[in-house]
């Protein structure tokens, strides 16, 4: 397998594990308060965008010459990482959300002030 074949291959896989943790997400925001709800539902439409974006520039590298590939390459990895670092920033602030409301719910919040 070439190396832009390689390439190609690792990019479609990174998305679609992506696109499968977006899914996830959005099956765990249905259990959250509406208001939370809504909020994920607005970041999941941001997310949304960000890979569709994605999948898009995927498909012009597969089009893409050899004498653009370098460039190609280039825009992927940045709009891939944009992507990537949205979905986590997302996944990491819902995740400690959770974990709050949790510790808020057995009392254990702000238990290193009492001492």
């Amino acid at each position: 397998m070439s190396q832009r074949a390689e390439y190609i291959s690792k990019m479609e896989a990174q998305l679609v594990k992506l696109n499968q943790k977006m899914s996830n997400l959005e099956s765990e925001a249905q259990e959250a308060k509406e208001d939370a709800r809504q909020t994920y539902k607005e970041e999941m439409e941001k997310l949304r965008l960000k890979s569709k974006g994605a999948i898009a520039k995927l498909e012009e590298l597969k089009a893409s010459t050899e004498d653009s590939w370098d460039t190609m390459v280039s825009d992927m990895e940045k709009m891939h990482e944009a992507f990537t670092h949205s979905f986590f920033s997302i996944f990491h602030s819902t995740k400690t959300d959770d974990v709050k409301e949790k510790l808020h719910m057995t009392g254990h919040t702000d238990a290193h002030k009492k001492a």
